[in-house]
Formats: C-alpha cells, structure tokens, sequence
C-alpha cells in the first residue's frame, strides 16, 4: 500500500517529516499516548474481543456528501459463531462515531460503546458454528488517524470537493463498525454509496447499479471475493470515467475502469495505457490477475501516493511507476494479505520489488539506476530489520528504507541465489496454495515455498536478512604472480551492524583482461577466503557485483600485480623462531603493508603503515610456519617464519 510519490524513480521515503501530525494524533492506540489499546502486541492480528465469531458477509450502505466531513450508514453484518456459544458480539469502532441503533432480528439491542469498541448485548444465546446477523445504524464525523483514515478535501482550480478513506493499518474502524483483523477476512460484500448526484462514487468490486431521486445518486458496487476490512474503501467526487482494456491469458479482456479528476482527463488517458503492459508482465511473472471475473481500477485522489484497495486503487496521479507498485498489490498484499503488520514486507517488499521487475523488462536504461537509488537507500544507516519490531508505530511498519526496499531487495537477493526459474516458480506456488491463496500468509510461509521449489535449507538467508540487521561491505585483494602467471583473489566482508557476524552470499566479480571479460560468482563462506581465478591472462581490473545483486555499501578493491620477491636482506625479521611478537625493519625506503598467511593461504594478519620499523603481536597465532610479505615501495618481499 502507501507508495508515497517522489518524482525521480519513485525512490520511497517516508519520513516523520511527511505527517502533519505527531504519533499519538496519528495513532491514538500507543500506549505511551494514553490511550486505550487493545493493539499494542507486536503480533496483533485481531481484537481480542472479537474472536468468537467469523464475519462472512456484509452490505453497507454509506451516505456522504464530499463537502462534508461526515458519514451516515447501515452495516448488516452476518456472522458465524466459532466453536463456542455467545451472549454478546464485539465490532471495533472508534469512539467519535455514533450508534443510534442495533437491530436483531427485528427489534431493538441494548449496546456500549467505549473504547473504540461496539459491544452488543444479544437477545439469546447463539449455539456454535451457527450463522446469524444484525444490523448497526451509526453517523458521526470521522477521526483521521494513521494515513489519513478518512479525508474530505478539494481538488482542481474550481476546488471541487472530494472525499476518501483509507484504512491501512488501523483506520478501518475509524468510519465503519467493522470486524479490524489480519486472521478473518470478509467472505464477500455489497457497499451502496448516496451522494449528491453532482458526484460519482467509486469503490470495490463492480458497479451494478446507479439510481438517482430527489438529488442523490446511489451506487452499488458488488464484489464477490474475500477482503480484509482495511481493503474497503470509497471515493467521491466528479469523476471523470473511462476504461482500459488488458487481453488477458485465456483470451478474454480484464477492463481497466478509470475515474480521474476531469481536470486530468487528457493526460490520465495517456498515462493509463501503461497499466495494459505491466498486468500482462505480472500474469507472466506469477499467475493471472486474482479479481478477474470483475475488474482492476483506478480512482484518483490527493493523499501523496496509493492506496491498493481491492480492485480499484487509490492512487496521486498515473504515473508508470506509482501503477506498477500499486497494481502488483492486486497479487500481493490483497489477494494474499500479511498475517501480521510485523509481516508487511510481504505486502511492501514484493510491490516494490515488482515496481522494479516492469523497469527491468520496459525501461532496462534506468533498471541499475532503480537498483543503486534502492541500494543506496538501504545502506543509509547501518541497522534495521525488514521484520517490523514495533508494530504500534505506523512510522515503522511503513518505514520505507527497511519494509519496501529492503524486503524487495531480499526478493531480488533471493532471485539471485535461487535463479529466475526456481524463484518464480515458488512465486506461483506461494499464490496457488490453497493454505493462504485468497486468504493471509507469514513469512516462514513463503521461506518455505521457496524451499521447497529449491529443495535449499534457506534459513541462514532469511536469519541474516529478515530477521536481523545490518548489510556486509567487502574489500577485494588480487594477486597476481607473474612467474606463474597465475591469478588468485581473496574476499573480505565486514559487517554495519553486529546482530549478523558474517553474511553468507554468492558474490559475483567482472574480470577485465586483454579487451575481454568474464563474470565469476564465488561461494563466500569466511572473511578472507582466497579463491583461485582460472584466468591465465593478467587481470587489468575488475568489478565487483556489476548487476547489483546484493545488499552491501562501502566496498573496496585492492589489487596487487607485483612479482613476490624472496627477501634480499632489504628487511630484517627477528626473531626468527619467535613466539609473542615479530619485529620488522626496512633497510631502504618506508613498509607501506604487512600480511601474514598460513600455508594454506589464508590470511591471517594485514596491516596498513608508512614506517622502516614495525613490530606485530602474534600472540593470536597457533605454532607452525607462515609466510610473511612486506610491501616496501610496491615490492614485495616474503620470508618465512616459525611461531614457537
């Protein structure tokens, strides 16, 4: 959801500075706020009050007029009882809103409301698993939290009025007495919008009737899928109507249904033919487009991005990239929606990434510039988890560095160390298992299809880049012996933050050498392991991961084409069998580097000075022989020396 709008590449930043108001205004469920909160665990996926019951269907009659903040409205809810019986039924509402009645089977229901909670007292017991309904008659003037749950403003030069919702993530049950949850979707739902008839409404599935009468216009919008509350939403204002239509897989047409500020009109039918390619990509890349028997849509509005609403997003303006984030939530985050906001990533994470995936396949000029601003980005500070660890700050379950760009580059990291095949695969089988398809997933869900599509124990992957901080730097040592003419390299990693001591990633290096090149990817398993290069020819340069496939910052190439000298008696090391410390002088010009390597070749010292004298602590060292190097003047000269 949520993409806020930057022009140049869309590069998301979500910062403090875009909220008018503090977090407790924004959120008034924080603890330290106050305020009651019946949110405030890092897993809340239900009110805890409302768990003794499914919601299956609702019809919601809404009455507004976009020059006022204000709503009025019916919600006949029918409900499934759980495995137990139940006296009273619990819907979230937020406290500013009124309930004037609640009608049960005809008659009258005592009710409380306190709390941001509707409690209704039932007339009788209801038996388990048993479907029931009633109907809740409310008005009031919305509060507007997170996001902006519900908004009334103006648009154009002649400041028309408009007004929309926009629920995620606890917004919901500021203008709706819904059931606010992350476990129990609404099985299907039929929302009629009155308005004055100078207005069109706009919202969920298809528009099956308009019908006009003493000045109002009354919409029906039918949809037949499962959807979770914060999904509903609705728009009004004087929208300008056109539609797009995408061939689809099985040879029918998806229609593509607009509704732009007239203000707009020109340039929204130019930019709305984009949303024709990027859904064929997406049907390519995973599997058809979910809400296919009824529509995709857009409506536009002023809230600084999108909003994925179920079949017909909120969106700033229609621009390519802004549709391409948003559309692919259609997939990802509505048809298959977080089990938990600690989990949004696999909303956020997977729209960015396949905002990415159309700049690749449309735009491939600007597909690496996409990549470094991400990157960039990513690596502006040196912790942070994509897990969200406190979810009661919406700052932080939408922080834009680490839910969206850096859980689309886990995806794109994931690409890497799988391949394409196997990658979109377990994408395909992620949105067909019949687990979560259509309903709500968590990550150790989708580890596992990817496990499964790749037969790998990715648990390692997802530790270092899910669940904790921090991306690695490296610093690249060549080595080239012109006697043998042999080439080798050794890989170094440090890490920005200390939750991860070392990130395990295959690590891609372009060779250049007599006008051509090849690309190697090394298996990286420890600090300094040296690799062999099957390059006979002398290296000139090289690259390090030129594709951008990993998360790291900061990276350094040393490269060494020196032939090693056997020491001349240019430096004097002593002693020699020595035990806690070597002492090393220069008979001519200034040491610039020290390193000490095992027989094997490993690395195990290296220092950076400019002095003729020097001494090294080897107290870290086991006994045995090692080879030392010194660098005098781009020369090297090695001896050999025994630790006692």
């Amino acid at each position: 959801m949520k993409k806020i709008l930057i022009i140049l590449f869309s590069i998301l930043l979500f910062t403090a500075n875009i909220f008018s108001q503090d977090v407790c205004k924004q959120f008034e469920d924080i603890d330290k706020c106050g305020h009651a909160n019946p949110f405030n665990k890092i897993n809340f996926r239900e009110n805890a009050s409302t768990t003794n019951y499914d919601i299956i269907y609702n019809r919601a009659y809404f009455k507004v007029d976009p020059a006022i903040w204000y709503i009025s409205g019916t919600i006949v809810s029918y409900f499934k009882t759980r495995e137990s019986s139940i006296d009273k039924i619990v819907f979230d509402l937020s406290d500013p809103m009124q309930v004037n009645s609640v009608i049960y089977s005809g008659k009258s229901l005592s009710f409380t409301h306190l709390n941001n909670e509707l409690t209704i007292q039932l007339s009788e017991t209801i038996n388990p698993n048993t479907l029931d309904s009633l109907s809740i008659n409310y008005e009031g003037a919305p509060p507007s939290n997170g996001f902006g749950s519900f908004a009334a403003e103006t648009h154009g030069a002649s400041s028309i009025p408009i007004l929309w919702t926009l629920s995620e993530p606890y917004g919901s049950r500021d203008w709706w007495p819904n059931k606010m949850s992350l476990v129990d979707k609404i099985d299907s739902i039929d929302i009629y919008i009155t308005c004055p008839s100078a207005y069109r409404a706009g919202s969920n599935g298809l528009l099956v009737e308009e019908t006009s009468i003493n000045g109002n216009s009354t919409y029906h919008w039918k949809h037949r899928y499962p959807i979770a509350a914060y999904l509903v939403g609705i728009a009004v204002t004087d929208y300008s109507v056109f539609t797009n239509q995408v061939p689809m897989p099985d040879g029918s047409n998806l229609e593509v249904l607009n509704y732009v500020y007239p203000e707009n009109l020109g340039v929204s039918q130019t930019q709305s033919e984009q949303i024709i390619p990027i859904i064929q990509l997406y049907n390519q890349l995973t599997i058809p487009y979910p809400f296919a028997k009824e529509k995709y849509g857009h409506a536009q509005f002023n809230w600084n991005g999108g909003q994925e609403h179920q079949t017909m997003t909120f969106l700033k303006n229609l621009g390519q990239s802004l549709m391409a984030h948003e559309c692919a939530h259609q997939w990802f985050g509505d048809y298959i929606t977080c089990g938990s906001w600690e989990d949004i990533w696999l909303n956020e994470g997977f729209a960015t990434y396949f905002e990415g995936l159309t700049q690749q396949t449309y735009f491939p000029n600007i597909w690496k510039v996409w990549k470094s601003s991400k990157l960039a980005n990513i690596t502006s500070q040196p912790g942070g988890s994509v897990l969200v660890d406190d979810t009661t700050s919406v700052n932080r379950i939408f922080n834009s560095r680490l839910t969206y760009n850096k859980g689309g580059y886990v995806l794109h990291m994931m690409r890497w160390v799988l391949g394409d095949e196997v990658f979109y695969q377990a994408l395909k089988n992620y949105l067909t298992n019949v687990k979560f398809a259509g309903g709500f997933a968590y990550t150790p869900d989708l580890i596992n299809e990817f496990e499964k599509a790749s037969g790998k124990d990715l648990t390692k992957f997802f530790n270092q880049w899910y669940y904790k901080q921090g991306y690695p730097s490296y610093n690249l040592k060549l080595n080239h012996d012109p006697k043998t003419s042999t080439n080798s390299l050794q890989i170094y990693q440090t890490q920005s933050d200390p939750s991860v001591n070392f990130f395990e990633m295959p690590v891609p290096v372009q060779f250049f050498y007599g006008g051509k090149d090849t690309t190697l990817v090394f298996n990286h398993l420890f600090s300094g392991q040296e690799f062999n290069i099957v390059i006979s020819d002398k290296i000139d340069s090289l690259k390090f991961d030129p594709e951008l496939w990993l998360i790291s910052a900061n990276n350094s190439i040393t490269t060494s084409t020196n032939e090693v000298l056997q020491n001349d008696g240019t430096v004097e090391l002593y002693p020699n069998p020595g035990s806690s410390e070597i002492f090393i002088n220069s008979s001519t010009d200034n040491i610039s580097q020290i390193r000490l390597v095992d027989l094997f070749g490993k690395e195990v010292y290296s220092s950076e000075i400019n002095t003729k004298g020097t001494h090294v602590n080897t107290d870290f060292l086991s006994q045995g022989m090692y080879i030392i190097l010194v660098n005098i003047d781009n020369k090297i000269y090695s001896q050999k020396w025994v630790k006692r």
